[in-house]
Protein backbone atom coordinates (compact mmCIF):
# COMPACT_ATOMS: atom_id res chain seq x y z
CA UNK A 1 0.00 0.00 0.00
CA UNK A 2 1.20 3.53 -0.37
CA UNK A 3 2.06 5.88 1.90
CA UNK A 4 2.97 9.48 1.55
CA UNK A 5 5.99 10.27 0.51
CA UNK A 6 7.58 14.27 -0.42
CA UNK A 7 5.98 15.44 -3.65
CA UNK A 8 3.39 12.89 -3.76
CA UNK A 9 0.53 14.45 -1.72
CA UNK A 10 0.52 18.06 0.24
CA UNK A 11 0.89 18.70 3.86
CA UNK A 12 -3.07 17.89 4.64
CA UNK A 13 -2.54 14.48 2.87
CA UNK A 14 -1.78 10.85 2.61
CA UNK A 15 -1.42 8.46 0.35
CA UNK A 16 -4.42 6.74 -0.91
CA UNK A 17 -4.15 3.05 -1.60
CA UNK A 18 -5.29 3.48 -5.79
CA UNK A 19 -2.66 6.24 -5.66
CA UNK A 20 -5.11 9.31 -4.48
CA UNK A 21 -4.66 11.32 -1.52
CA UNK A 22 -7.10 11.27 0.97
CA UNK A 23 -7.54 14.80 3.06
CA UNK A 24 -6.13 14.47 6.65
CA UNK A 25 -7.73 17.70 7.27
CA UNK A 26 -5.00 21.28 8.05
CA UNK A 27 -1.45 20.62 9.52
CA UNK A 28 -1.26 22.46 12.76
CA UNK A 29 1.68 24.59 13.46
CA UNK A 30 4.33 24.10 16.18
CA UNK A 31 6.21 20.68 17.13
CA UNK A 32 3.26 19.39 19.08
CA UNK A 33 0.89 19.99 16.35
CA UNK A 34 3.51 18.25 13.77
CA UNK A 35 3.96 15.11 16.33
CA UNK A 36 -0.03 15.13 16.27
CA UNK A 37 -0.24 14.92 12.62
CA UNK A 38 2.06 12.51 12.30
CA UNK A 39 0.48 10.21 14.69
CA UNK A 40 -3.21 10.72 12.96
CA UNK A 41 -1.28 9.89 9.30
CA UNK A 42 0.41 7.05 10.51
CA UNK A 43 -3.20 5.72 12.51
CA UNK A 44 -4.67 6.07 9.53
CA UNK A 45 -2.18 4.02 7.49
CA UNK A 46 -2.42 1.31 9.48
CA UNK A 47 -6.11 1.18 9.31
CA UNK A 48 -6.04 1.20 5.83
CA UNK A 49 -3.27 -1.36 5.75
CA UNK A 50 -5.39 -3.96 8.37
CA UNK A 51 -8.72 -3.16 6.27
CA UNK A 52 -6.78 -4.05 3.12
CA UNK A 53 -5.34 -6.95 4.73
CA UNK A 54 -8.70 -8.28 5.98
CA UNK A 55 -10.08 -7.90 2.66
CA UNK A 56 -7.15 -9.69 1.15
CA UNK A 57 -7.84 -13.21 3.91
CA UNK A 58 -11.51 -13.02 3.02
CA UNK A 59 -10.97 -13.22 -0.47
CA UNK A 60 -8.27 -15.92 -0.34
CA UNK A 61 -11.05 -17.72 2.67
CA UNK A 62 -13.67 -17.33 -0.56
CA UNK A 63 -11.73 -18.68 -2.75
CA UNK A 64 -10.67 -22.14 -0.74
CA UNK A 65 -12.38 -25.10 -2.13
CA UNK A 66 -11.24 -28.57 -1.54
CA UNK A 67 -14.07 -30.08 -3.19
CA UNK A 68 -13.14 -28.77 -6.70
CA UNK A 69 -9.35 -30.93 -6.65
CA UNK A 70 -10.59 -34.20 -4.25
CA UNK A 71 -13.08 -36.25 -4.03
CA UNK A 72 -15.45 -36.82 -0.92
CA UNK A 73 -14.20 -38.71 2.01
CA UNK A 74 -15.81 -42.44 2.49
CA UNK A 75 -15.47 -43.49 6.21
CA UNK A 76 -14.35 -47.39 6.32
CA UNK A 77 -16.46 -47.86 9.10
CA UNK A 78 -19.73 -46.47 11.04
CA UNK A 79 -22.55 -47.75 11.79
CA UNK A 80 -24.29 -48.13 8.62
CA UNK A 81 -21.48 -50.52 7.43
CA UNK A 82 -22.03 -52.86 10.82
CA UNK A 83 -25.58 -53.11 10.26
CA UNK A 84 -25.12 -54.38 6.69
CA UNK A 85 -22.94 -57.19 7.64
CA UNK A 86 -25.13 -57.74 10.50
CA UNK A 87 -27.72 -58.61 8.16
CA UNK A 88 -25.73 -59.94 5.30
CA UNK A 89 -26.61 -63.86 6.28
CA UNK A 90 -30.26 -63.61 7.43
CA UNK A 91 -31.89 -60.24 5.64
CA UNK A 92 -29.41 -60.03 2.42
CA UNK A 93 -31.85 -57.70 0.85
CA UNK A 94 -32.00 -55.64 3.21
CA UNK A 95 -28.05 -55.18 3.85
CA UNK A 96 -27.82 -54.62 0.21
CA UNK A 97 -30.17 -51.54 0.56
CA UNK A 98 -28.15 -50.04 3.96
CA UNK A 99 -25.13 -50.56 1.77
CA UNK A 100 -26.14 -47.86 -0.09
CA UNK A 101 -26.22 -45.58 2.94
CA UNK A 102 -22.70 -47.06 4.35
CA UNK A 103 -20.83 -46.24 1.25
CA UNK A 104 -21.46 -42.88 0.59
CA UNK A 105 -19.36 -39.99 2.02
CA UNK A 106 -20.85 -38.84 5.66
CA UNK A 107 -20.02 -35.92 7.87
CA UNK A 108 -18.34 -35.75 11.07
CA UNK A 109 -20.54 -34.55 13.73
CA UNK A 110 -18.12 -32.75 16.88
CA UNK A 111 -19.56 -31.52 19.78
CA UNK A 112 -19.16 -31.81 23.86
CA UNK A 113 -19.71 -35.52 23.39
CA UNK A 114 -16.42 -35.74 21.74
CA UNK A 115 -13.66 -34.83 24.50
CA UNK A 116 -10.66 -34.61 22.66
CA UNK A 117 -11.58 -32.26 19.65
CA UNK A 118 -8.23 -31.84 18.48
CA UNK A 119 -7.14 -35.69 17.97
CA UNK A 120 -10.53 -36.32 16.51
CA UNK A 121 -10.64 -33.77 13.75
CA UNK A 122 -6.40 -34.96 13.47
CA UNK A 123 -7.39 -38.01 13.25
CA UNK A 124 -10.07 -37.43 10.69
CA UNK A 125 -8.17 -35.46 8.23
CA UNK A 126 -5.31 -37.65 8.34
CA UNK A 127 -7.80 -40.37 7.03
CA UNK A 128 -8.98 -37.86 4.05
CA UNK A 129 -5.24 -36.95 3.13
CA UNK A 130 -4.65 -41.06 2.99
CA UNK A 131 -7.22 -41.62 1.20
CA UNK A 132 -6.40 -38.25 -1.09
CA UNK A 133 -10.09 -36.73 0.00
CA UNK A 134 -11.97 -34.09 1.60
CA UNK A 135 -13.38 -35.19 5.04
CA UNK A 136 -16.67 -32.82 6.15
CA UNK A 137 -16.67 -32.74 9.27
CA UNK A 138 -19.61 -30.71 11.32
CA UNK A 139 -18.52 -28.61 14.21
CA UNK A 140 -21.69 -28.22 16.77
CA UNK A 141 -20.78 -26.94 20.32
CA UNK A 142 -22.72 -23.77 20.76
CA UNK A 143 -23.60 -22.65 24.20
CA UNK A 144 -27.15 -23.44 24.57
CA UNK A 145 -27.19 -25.31 21.31
CA UNK A 146 -30.88 -26.32 20.08
CA UNK A 147 -32.46 -24.56 22.73
CA UNK A 148 -33.58 -27.55 25.03
CA UNK A 149 -34.54 -29.65 22.65
CA UNK A 150 -33.15 -32.79 21.44
CA UNK A 151 -29.79 -31.96 21.31
CA UNK A 152 -29.22 -29.56 23.59
CA UNK A 153 -25.77 -28.68 25.07
CA UNK A 154 -22.78 -27.23 23.98
CA UNK A 155 -20.10 -25.86 25.74
CA UNK A 156 -20.56 -24.51 29.21
CA UNK A 157 -18.99 -21.20 28.51
CA UNK A 158 -18.36 -18.33 25.96
CA UNK A 159 -14.29 -19.39 26.75
CA UNK A 160 -14.76 -23.09 26.51
CA UNK A 161 -16.57 -22.39 23.54
CA UNK A 162 -13.52 -20.55 21.89
CA UNK A 163 -10.55 -22.97 23.45
CA UNK A 164 -12.77 -25.69 21.87
CA UNK A 165 -12.83 -24.33 17.99
CA UNK A 166 -8.79 -24.10 18.84
CA UNK A 167 -8.65 -27.40 19.54
CA UNK A 168 -10.78 -28.12 16.44
CA UNK A 169 -8.62 -25.90 13.64
CA UNK A 170 -5.54 -27.01 15.49
CA UNK A 171 -6.56 -30.83 14.64
CA UNK A 172 -7.12 -29.77 11.10
CA UNK A 173 -4.20 -27.65 10.58
CA UNK A 174 -2.89 -27.35 7.06
CA UNK A 175 -5.23 -30.93 5.39
CA UNK A 176 -7.47 -30.41 3.34
CA UNK A 177 -11.24 -30.17 4.84
CA UNK A 178 -14.99 -29.16 4.82
CA UNK A 179 -16.03 -27.45 8.13
CA UNK A 180 -19.90 -26.89 8.52
CA UNK A 181 -20.26 -24.46 11.35
CA UNK A 182 -23.24 -24.87 14.21
CA UNK A 183 -26.27 -26.12 12.94
CA UNK A 184 -29.37 -24.08 13.81
CA UNK A 185 -27.09 -21.26 15.43
CA UNK A 186 -28.45 -18.60 13.34
CA UNK A 187 -31.95 -20.00 12.46
CA UNK A 188 -32.17 -20.70 16.39
CA UNK A 189 -31.32 -16.90 17.35
CA UNK A 190 -34.95 -15.89 18.43
CA UNK A 191 -35.00 -18.77 21.36
CA UNK A 192 -32.38 -16.83 23.13
CA UNK A 193 -32.36 -14.07 25.57
CA UNK A 194 -30.33 -10.68 23.85
CA UNK A 195 -27.30 -11.38 25.79
CA UNK A 196 -27.33 -14.97 24.15
CA UNK A 197 -28.07 -13.61 20.91
CA UNK A 198 -24.93 -11.09 21.28
CA UNK A 199 -22.80 -13.94 22.56
CA UNK A 200 -23.30 -16.34 20.18
CA UNK A 201 -23.27 -13.58 17.28
CA UNK A 202 -19.40 -13.42 18.93
CA UNK A 203 -18.39 -16.65 19.21
CA UNK A 204 -19.59 -17.36 15.42
CA UNK A 205 -17.76 -14.69 14.02
CA UNK A 206 -15.02 -15.21 15.84
CA UNK A 207 -14.76 -19.19 14.54
CA UNK A 208 -15.38 -17.98 11.20
CA UNK A 209 -12.31 -16.09 11.74
CA UNK A 210 -10.18 -18.48 13.09
CA UNK A 211 -11.31 -21.67 11.17
CA UNK A 212 -10.98 -19.65 7.69
CA UNK A 213 -7.43 -18.97 8.03
CA UNK A 214 -6.40 -22.78 7.91
CA UNK A 215 -5.43 -22.69 4.19
CA UNK A 216 -7.19 -25.91 2.84
CA UNK A 217 -10.55 -25.36 4.89
CA UNK A 218 -13.38 -24.31 3.16
CA UNK A 219 -16.02 -22.97 5.57
CA UNK A 220 -19.46 -22.98 5.24
CA UNK A 221 -22.00 -21.35 8.19
CA UNK A 222 -25.22 -22.84 8.77
CA UNK A 223 -28.33 -21.19 7.30
CA UNK A 224 -31.66 -23.07 8.16
CA UNK A 225 -34.30 -24.38 5.84
CA UNK A 226 -36.54 -22.02 3.81
CA UNK A 227 -39.30 -23.14 6.32
CA UNK A 228 -37.32 -21.55 9.33
CA UNK A 229 -36.24 -17.88 8.46
CA UNK A 230 -36.42 -16.04 5.55
CA UNK A 231 -33.64 -15.68 2.91
CA UNK A 232 -33.52 -12.12 3.87
CA UNK A 233 -33.18 -12.67 7.63
CA UNK A 234 -31.11 -15.45 7.31
CA UNK A 235 -28.46 -12.86 5.04
CA UNK A 236 -28.32 -10.30 7.79
CA UNK A 237 -27.44 -13.10 10.00
CA UNK A 238 -24.51 -14.41 8.28
CA UNK A 239 -23.36 -11.22 7.19
CA UNK A 240 -23.10 -9.98 10.60
CA UNK A 241 -21.04 -13.42 11.79
CA UNK A 242 -18.67 -12.58 8.65
CA UNK A 243 -19.87 -14.69 5.84
CA UNK A 244 -17.78 -12.90 3.51
CA UNK A 245 -14.50 -14.35 5.38
CA UNK A 246 -15.66 -17.63 4.86
CA UNK A 247 -16.40 -19.91 1.62
CA UNK A 248 -20.18 -19.43 2.24
CA UNK A 249 -23.33 -21.26 3.79
CA UNK A 250 -25.15 -24.64 4.15
CA UNK A 251 -28.94 -25.18 3.79
CA UNK A 252 -31.09 -27.43 4.50
CA UNK A 253 -28.62 -29.40 7.28
CA UNK A 254 -30.48 -32.38 9.15
CA UNK A 255 -33.41 -31.37 6.92
CA UNK A 256 -35.78 -32.78 3.81
CA UNK A 257 -36.71 -29.78 2.03
CA UNK A 258 -36.15 -30.70 -1.57
CA UNK A 259 -33.20 -30.09 -3.42
CA UNK A 260 -35.24 -27.70 -5.89
CA UNK A 261 -36.51 -25.48 -2.73
CA UNK A 262 -33.20 -25.60 -0.93
CA UNK A 263 -31.40 -24.42 -3.90
CA UNK A 264 -33.92 -21.41 -4.32
CA UNK A 265 -33.53 -20.48 -0.66
CA UNK A 266 -29.66 -20.82 -1.01
CA UNK A 267 -29.77 -18.27 -4.48
CA UNK A 268 -31.76 -15.91 -2.90
CA UNK A 269 -29.04 -16.05 0.18
CA UNK A 270 -26.15 -15.78 -1.94
CA UNK A 271 -27.36 -12.77 -3.44
CA UNK A 272 -27.64 -10.96 -0.55
CA UNK A 273 -24.01 -11.94 0.46
CA UNK A 274 -22.15 -10.99 -1.93
CA UNK A 275 -22.34 -14.32 -4.05
CA UNK A 276 -20.97 -16.51 -1.30
CA UNK A 277 -20.80 -20.46 -2.36
CA UNK A 278 -23.50 -22.73 -0.55
CA UNK A 279 -23.91 -26.52 0.03
CA UNK A 280 -26.78 -28.51 0.28
CA UNK A 281 -27.81 -31.19 2.90
CA UNK A 282 -29.84 -34.01 0.52
CA UNK A 283 -29.40 -36.98 3.07
CA UNK A 284 -33.12 -37.47 3.46
CA UNK A 285 -35.04 -34.62 1.05
CA UNK A 286 -35.84 -37.42 -1.43
CA UNK A 287 -39.59 -37.12 -0.70
CA UNK A 288 -39.22 -33.69 0.57
CA UNK A 289 -40.25 -32.75 4.33
CA UNK A 290 -43.61 -33.89 6.00
CA UNK A 291 -46.00 -30.80 7.14
CA UNK A 292 -45.51 -29.90 10.49
CA UNK A 293 -43.01 -32.47 11.82
CA UNK A 294 -39.26 -32.38 11.30
CA UNK A 295 -38.45 -34.63 14.19
CA UNK A 296 -38.08 -38.62 12.44
CA UNK A 297 -41.14 -37.82 10.35
CA UNK A 298 -42.25 -41.25 8.90
CA UNK A 299 -42.45 -41.84 5.17
CA UNK A 300 -39.41 -39.57 4.05
CA UNK A 301 -36.26 -41.11 1.62
CA UNK A 302 -32.93 -40.68 0.58
CA UNK A 303 -32.31 -37.61 -1.43
CA UNK A 304 -29.35 -36.94 -4.11
CA UNK A 305 -26.46 -38.96 -3.59
CA UNK A 306 -23.30 -36.46 -2.89
CA UNK A 307 -21.25 -35.15 -5.09
CA UNK A 308 -20.00 -31.97 -6.95
CA UNK A 309 -21.86 -32.14 -9.85
CA UNK A 310 -24.35 -29.76 -8.99
CA UNK A 311 -25.55 -27.79 -12.51
CA UNK A 312 -24.89 -24.63 -10.62
CA UNK A 313 -21.79 -22.68 -10.12
CA UNK A 314 -23.04 -21.33 -6.64
CA UNK A 315 -23.31 -24.76 -5.39
CA UNK A 316 -20.02 -26.45 -4.42
CA UNK A 317 -22.06 -29.76 -3.31
CA UNK A 318 -24.67 -31.87 -2.72
CA UNK A 319 -23.50 -33.42 0.76
CA UNK A 320 -25.02 -36.04 3.29
CA UNK A 321 -24.35 -33.64 6.04
CA UNK A 322 -27.01 -35.31 8.57
CA UNK A 323 -26.23 -38.92 8.82
CA UNK A 324 -28.53 -41.16 7.32
CA UNK A 325 -30.13 -43.55 9.99
CA UNK A 326 -29.34 -41.65 12.92
CA UNK A 327 -32.27 -40.41 15.11
CA UNK A 328 -33.63 -36.82 15.73
CA UNK A 329 -34.51 -37.47 19.07
CA UNK A 330 -37.06 -39.08 21.11
CA UNK A 331 -39.66 -38.64 19.45
CA UNK A 332 -42.09 -40.33 16.24
CA UNK A 333 -40.62 -43.84 18.40
CA UNK A 334 -36.95 -42.80 17.67
CA UNK A 335 -33.73 -43.37 19.97
CA UNK A 336 -31.73 -40.61 21.40
CA UNK A 337 -30.43 -37.82 19.21
CA UNK A 338 -27.52 -39.14 17.06
CA UNK A 339 -28.04 -43.08 17.98
CA UNK A 340 -28.40 -45.38 15.17
CA UNK A 341 -32.06 -46.05 13.92
CA UNK A 342 -31.55 -49.81 11.60
CA UNK A 343 -35.26 -49.65 10.78
CA UNK A 344 -35.69 -45.45 9.82
CA UNK A 345 -32.40 -46.11 8.00
CA UNK A 346 -34.28 -49.22 6.24
CA UNK A 347 -37.30 -47.10 5.61
CA UNK A 348 -35.14 -44.24 3.49
CA UNK A 349 -33.51 -46.90 1.24
CA UNK A 350 -36.31 -48.54 0.62
CA UNK A 351 -37.91 -45.41 -0.54
CA UNK A 352 -35.19 -44.02 -2.34
CA UNK A 353 -35.56 -43.12 -6.12
CA UNK A 354 -31.85 -42.06 -6.77
CA UNK A 355 -29.87 -44.71 -8.78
Amino acid sequence: MAVAVPGAASAGTVAGPLGGAWSMGEPSAGPAGQVATAVARGASVRALRARAIRRERRSKARAVNPLAERPLYVEPGGAARAQARAWRGSRPSDAELIDAIAEQPHSLWLGDWRYDVRAEAAKRVAAGRNAGAVPVIVAYNAPNRDCGQHSSGGASSADEYRRWIDGLADGIGAAPAVVVLEPDALAGLDCLSAAQRDERVRLLTEAVDRLSHLPATAVYIDAGNPGWVSAATMARRLRAVGVAGARGFAVNVSGFETTERAAAFGRAISRRTGGAHFVIDTSRNGLGPMPGQWCNPPGRALGERPGTQTGDPAIDAFLWIKRPGESDGTCNGGPPAGTWWSDYALGLAQRATAP
